[in-house]
């Protein structure tokens, strides 16, 4: 009789616990939602970010603002976001890098991708392009294969240590055999002007930040890095056409809340983001800059990100990859 009290109590003292977090679900959301985008302004995300939120922010009849905070490979602002109350007023803009690569290579993490969000959806996925100077003698694959060994150490540029474009060139090196140097900026921004300005030669970007110098003649793409070719750049090779059989590396994004966000919260959002992804417009202006949107339940995402924290890992172990 005791026990069953206590078990009474016990199940009394939740329930009035999880009361408030399901008070507010149920007007959900009664105020602005904060959006952290855990990279600096004008990038991919950033774009993603701004166009689909406003859509969302329509759809639920609440302002989504943008906070950009970059630094520490994303890490800095999804950590923000696993520390956030779970009401629903503070999301994220994860990443291939920050919800499954960051954990293998920073020597110390403040939050576990696995176990401090709550999944959203899918925000979509972008494509990396490996690219030389318009002014380059390097003008394909094998060409830059065969430089890479003549000029062992030969450095390409990113946008950071840790970033999936850094995970492109360590898969390029390992595939061909080369030694390459890593040359991180903080952005792609400041890579693409010394780029343009000759000071450094191979870049491996994602897509959005250099499709408008590609196609201004001031940048030259040598490969995409997906499976398939970009319908932005149509006649460019994927690494498997221009010869490194098996290559394929297309990052994804995806919305997260911090853990233990009440279902129906996760379900306004959820339906919110995925309407957003599928508006003609959206996708229309998203794939002009060379990003693929796309939706999914809270679940796939979920799922994605444990089998992509995997096999990372196993790759960044291989490649024996490291930041600070």
């Amino acid at each position: 009789m005791t026990h069953a009290l206590t078990l009474t109590r016990r199940a009394a003292a939740l329930a009035l616990l999880a009361a408030p977090l399901l008070a507010h679900a149920a007007d959900f959301p009664s105020k602005p939602i904060k959006f952290i985008v855990p990279y600096t302004a004008g990038g991919t995300t950033d774009l993603v970010a701004r166009t689909v939120g406003q859509k969302v922010s329509e759809k639920l009849g609440q302002p989504v603002l943008i906070d950009n905070r970059g630094g520490a490979g994303g890490n800095i602002g999804m950590d923000a976001v696993a520390k956030a109350a779970p009401d629903g007023y503070t999301i994220g803009f994860g990443a291939i890098s920050t919800n499954a690569l960051n954990p293998h290579i920073y020597k110390s993490m403040a939050f576990d991708p696995r176990k401090d969000f709550t999944a959203i959806s899918l925000l979509g996925m972008s494509t990396i392009v490996l690219e030389v100077p318009a002014s380059s003698a390097i003008k394909t694959v094998p060409e830059l294969i065969a430089a890479a060994k003549k000029n062992p150490g030969l450095p390409y540029a990113t946008a950071g240590t840790g970033t999936s474009m850094n995970l492109a060139g360590v898969m390029f090196a390992q595939m061909t055999g080369t030694e390459l140097t890593h040359v991180a900026y903080k952005g792609s921004g400041p890579a693409i002007t010394d780029m343009l300005g000759n000071t450094i030669g191979v870049m491996f970007d994602n897509l959005p930040a250099s499709l408008p110098h590609i196609q201004a003649g001031k940048l030259r793409a040598l490969a995409v890095a997906g499976g398939t070719r970009s319908p932005s750049l149509p006649d460019v090779p994927t690494m498997a056409e221009a010869g490194l059989k098996g290559y394929a590396l297309e990052p994804w994004f995806g919305v997260y809340g911090p853990a233990k966000l009440p279902a129906p919260i996760v379900k306004a959002l959820n339906e919110a983001f995925v309407e957003a992804l599928a508006m003609p417009d959206v996708k229309a202006k998203l794939q002009q800059a060379g990003f693929s949107p796309r939706g999914s339940s809270a679940q796939e995402l979920t799922t994605l990100t444990d089998t992509e924290y995997k096999r990372l890992g196993d790759v960044a172990k291989k490649a024996g990859m490291t930041a600070d």
